[in-house]
């Protein structure tokens, strides 16, 4: 690979993330070649946190490399959406291992992985539900071709690239299972057919769409009971927090399309948007392209149910907390959902928050707000704690307040706490 030049090649495109060899002893001296030290990645972020787009630029990412890679003798042997990150706003290749030699006449080894990690997932977001994104959370080496086939439209049968790759793939799958891989290659296949498939591929992805709609969260800032005044004095004061504290990192839960991360990442602080609304994971991540942000992330993520550690000895993949943590977090017009609409009680809000970050801006919302209405007009209220006394009396057990701010034209109150020493 380095000797080809494909390396130089990717990583002068911005398609492979860049590696030193390094001078180290390696943990097996009788089969290392080489000890490599990639460039850190800040954040790791998977397939199932999201959001369409992203996991559609991953899937052309993965093509183009494909593609490339056959410009200089060579060709993926692993289609993984594991092996892309994002990065500086961008997908990137990280498995500076995946590459092999391209032998003529074999097919593409990766085609099945390729078509499970990315075709099949897209494929279904686009045509059934975007919330089939979680099916790779469950499948960690892809969604299942024979499942995919089974919950796709019927209509998606008569749509060539989709028959061929998925439907027919799925009943090729079951078809020859039982068979070493040799006695079904019948024939050879020629390079002309092999970039003939990863065209295909290509087009067939570029053809999935899925335009957000109008949700609860997506829709959230065109009807808040935020005045115009309050807004802006909610901006003011989340700036001043930020140019106090000067984090290296934020962490936006619940960031909806992601207005307050914007004013972190356009202070050149790395920023994580996280929401549970794939809409609005999707337009955030559509804006941030569109303006070429570089410090901004935004990933679809449930906090009462946030992504596990899975995979082998649940080491495969992290959990979001052992992944990293956050100089500063954000959770503005959030306590109020966890507290009463998911019953997550308040010192136990506080301790998790606690354990992410150093700085928290966070805004309280009292019961008497219309938003916070909205959640007891179905339920009881068993929430007698919920109060400014019973917030600050939880969240003052694991934190130092620094600043406390109402908000002009609101009953709300934006606090600066600081994470007690340990």
């Amino acid at each position: 690979m380095m000797g080809s030049g494909l390396y130089d090649a990717l990583v002068s495109e911005r398609l492979l993330i860049p590696h030193d060899e390094v001078d180290l002893a390696p943990a097996e001296p009788d089969i290392a070649y080489r000890v490599i030290r990639p460039k850190p990645i800040p954040f790791i972020s998977y397939p199932y946190e999201w959001s369409f787009s992203q996991l559609k630029d991953a899937a052309l990412l993965t093509l183009a490399i494909e593609r490339r890679a056959l410009d200089f003798g060579m060709s993926l042997k692993d289609a993984s959406a594991y092996n892309v990150q994002f990065y500086n706003g961008r997908p990137i290749l990280i498995d500076t291992l995946s590459f092999e030699t391209y032998r003529e006449g074999e097919p593409w080894v990766a085609y099945r992985q390729f078509c499970q990690h990315f075709l099949a997932p897209l494929a279904l977001m686009s045509y059934r539900d975007v919330r089939l994104q979680k099916l790779l959370q469950t499948y960690i080496d892809g969604v299942p071709l024979d499942m995919a086939s089974s919950l796709l439209p019927f209509r998606t049968r008569f749509l060539p690239s989709l028959a061929m790759h998925i439907h027919i793939h799925a009943s090729a799958q079951k078809r020859y299972a039982d068979q070493a891989i040799d006695a079904r290659s019948g024939r050879k296949m020629s390079r002309t057919s092999f970039i003939g498939i990863i065209e295909s591929l290509k087009s067939t992805v570029h053809k999935l769409h899925w335009k957000p709609g109008g949700t609860e969260w997506a829709d959230y800032y065109d009807a808040t009971n935020y005045t115009d005044a309050a807004g802006k004095h909610k901006t003011q004061l989340i700036a001043q927090f930020l140019d106090k504290i000067k984090p290296q990192t934020v962490w936006d839960l619940g960031a909806n399309t992601g207005p307050y991360s914007r004013l972190a990442s356009k202070r050149g602080i790395r920023t994580i948007a996280f929401d549970i609304d794939p809409s609005a994971v999707e337009r955030n991540y559509i804006e941030s392209v569109a303006k070429g942000e570089t410090h901004m992330l935004p990933l679809v993520m449930d906090l009462t149910n946030p992504s596990p550690a899975i995979g082998w000895h649940h080491q495969e993949r992290q959990s979001l907390l052992r992944r990293s943590s956050a100089d500063g977090i954000f959770a503005l017009a959030l306590i109020h959902h966890l507290a009463i609409a998911n019953n997550v009680p308040l010192p136990q809000l506080a301790y998790f928050f606690s354990e992410i970050g150093r700085w928290l801006i966070i805004e309280f919302v009292p019961k008497s707000d219309s938003q916070v209405q909205k959640l007891l007009a179905s339920r009881q209220d068993i929430f007698p704690n919920y109060t400014q006394e019973g917030f600050e009396q939880a969240f003052g057990q694991y934190f130092v307040v620094h600043e406390i701010e109402p908000i002009h034209n609101s009953e709300r109150i934006l606090y600066l706490l600081e994470r007690r020493p340990e």
